[in-house]
């Protein structure tokens, strides 16, 4: 199949500046976001091919998009994907964004060939009618970058850095998307914030993708190397005043992103607090009122 231009006759998906990122969201919790002018939700881990969690957050809101952070091309097979897709899109047209990836070798069994099975997916996606501007690819490495760009409205980076993302947009030509992912810590404190960071980073100092995006960068063995490096963890943690945080996620933007999905390493039931504390600093509660 021919590669399939993500854009054309569409434009990028509108997920405005910043959005929130976590493992689950509910649907008071997506209200309270949206009215602090976030522009979206995204859904981590690998969710079932149902989705049947999005609607009742899209029911909650008016103008919040969901996106998906991602859904595993391993676990979810691409036709009832779809099925679901046209499902939400049919009651909330252009609202929700589909986030596909290939997972990791280490905790999936059947990983073979991750870029042809990427490729079969989104030829799948295709003949099952899901539209390449309103689905984004995970990916980290040029090909996969590339690709993206190809078949899809762009790049869901997570657990990258500014200078990734310039990289990233200078793979992706000016009118792919891209929405790289960053972690924060609400806190001055340093070596609390890195103790945080520590503990969410501990699991992917053990898969190969993200070591090797991270060597790509610049980082050592020694940096990368479990528990990592204050330098590590201190480029893909934000932490400090709120204005410093905002500062540092900006970075993405004037690098080339989009929209930067913010992961706030708190209890869930701080989520909201958290990004409300964030918020003025990034200038939502200002949009908002416009």
């Amino acid at each position: 199949m021919t590669d399939t231009a993500a854009n054309s006759g569409a434009g990028k998906p509108n997920l405005g500046r910043f959005g929130s990122f976590g493992r689950g969201v509910t649907p008071a919790q997506a209200k309270e976001i949206e009215s602090l002018g976030y522009g979206a939700v995204w859904v981590g881990g690998s969710p079932p091919a149902a989705l049947a969690w999005v609607e009742p957050i899209l029911e909650a809101t008016t103008t919040l998009q969901v996106a998906t952070g991602i859904v595993n091309i391993w676990s979810a097979p691409a036709k009832p994907v779809a099925d679901s897709f046209h499902r939400i899109d049919k009651a909330y047209p252009g609202r929700f964004l589909l986030g596909i990836g290939v997972g990791h070798a280490e905790v999936v069994t059947e990983y073979r060939r991750p870029y042809d099975a990427l490729v079969s997916y989104l030829d799948r996606l295709d003949e099952y009618g899901v539209p390449a501007n309103r689905r984004v690819v995970a990916a980290l490495g040029p090909r996969v970058l590339k690709l993206s760009a190809q078949r899809s409205a762009g790049a869901h980076p997570y657990l990258t850095t500014p200078e990734h993302t310039a990289r990233a947009r200078e793979l992706l030509g000016p009118s792919a998307f891209l929405a790289p992912e960053h972690k924060v810590v609400l806190t001055t404190d340093a070596e609390r914030a890195r103790a945080v960071g520590r503990k969410a980073l501990g699991i992917y100092f053990n898969l190969a993708n993200y070591r090797n995006n991270w060597k790509r960068l610049g980082f050592t063995d020694d940096d990368i190397t479990a528990p990592g490096s204050d330098r590590l963890v201190d480029a893909v943690v934000a932490y400090g005043s709120t204005d410093t945080i905002a500062a540092r996620l900006t970075e993405h933007l004037h690098a080339g992103a989009d929209h930067v999905p913010v992961q706030v390493l708190t209890g869930a039931d701080q989520l909201v607090p958290a990004l409300a504390e964030l918020a003025g600093a990034l200038g939502l509660e200002t949009a908002m009122r416009r």
